[in-house]
């Protein structure tokens, strides 16, 4: 990354956060506390109004205005190609805001191209469409933390009914999963969307278990991933 992306990614970091420490900036960055250290300097000298927060961290100064967004070829390809796949992998409330922020962004950037010309696509073809038709109940679900109860066909056609938490939406280049916190086992379990047969949402928050969140069922999964590879 160019230092000129990485000052302006630094000084969108602490308008956003403020004030943030020097160590959760150089976490989010991905560079040591020294280097963000330079950064703050070389900020301040070019005239942008940082100020340290004695056991607080860095804040801009009120008023602060960033300069208009400025995308480069291949961060613009990225943003085009980036929308077309959520517009044809996830459900309808997500597919309508990704376009709309398309549209937005499309009058805000003058050399925003025809995304119907980028040589960059994601193209919908009938044999391999991903089932999406519960994907907004299961977004809308985590968003609101409520569970959703399953009616559910295996692998081997078996049928289950399940009552899980869900905490995440997993997109395996075809194929969507849901992961979450299963009432009934009492543990973390992951169910692909296509092999979901009904879905009924339970109407009221359902709050967790004490130490069960997203991280944590990404570690477990990937600790069950590493146990199979090594089988």
């Amino acid at each position: 990354m160019r230092k000129a992306d990485r000052l302006f990614q630094l000084v969108n970091l602490i308008r956003v956060h403020q004030p943030i420490s020097a160590q959760r900036l150089a976490e989010r960055l991905g560079v040591s506390v020294r280097s963000v250290y330079r950064y703050i300097d070389d900020l301040s000298l070019s005239g942008v109004p940082l100020y340290g927060e004695p056991g607080r961290g860095y804040a801009l100064r009120p008023g602060f205005e960033l300069p208009p967004l400025s995308l480069d070829e291949d961060e613009l390809a990225a943003l085009l190609l980036g929308t077309e796949l959520l517009t044809r992998s996830t459900g309808p409330a997500l597919a309508a805001a990704a376009r709309s922020l398309l549209a937005k962004l499309g009058a805000a950037l003058p050399a925003m191209p025809d995304p119907a010309s980028a040589p960059l696509r994601a193209p919908l073809l009938a044999d391999t469409q991903t089932p999406t038709r519960h994907w907004d109940a299961l977004h809308d679900a985590i968003r609101h933390a409520q569970a959703v109860r399953l009616h559910y066909l295996d692998g081997q056609q078996r049928a289950s009914e399940r009552l899980l938490r869900p905490l995440g939406l997993f997109y395996w280049g075809g194929k969507w999963t849901v992961g979450g916190w299963c009432l009934l086992r009492e543990d973390y379990r992951d169910f692909r969307l296509d092999r979901i047969q009904h879905l009924q949402r339970v109407p009221d928050p359902v709050p967790l278990p004490a130490g069960v969140d997203l991280q944590r069922y990404l570690r477990h999964q990937a600790l069950a991933w590493q146990r199979a590879a090594e089988q």
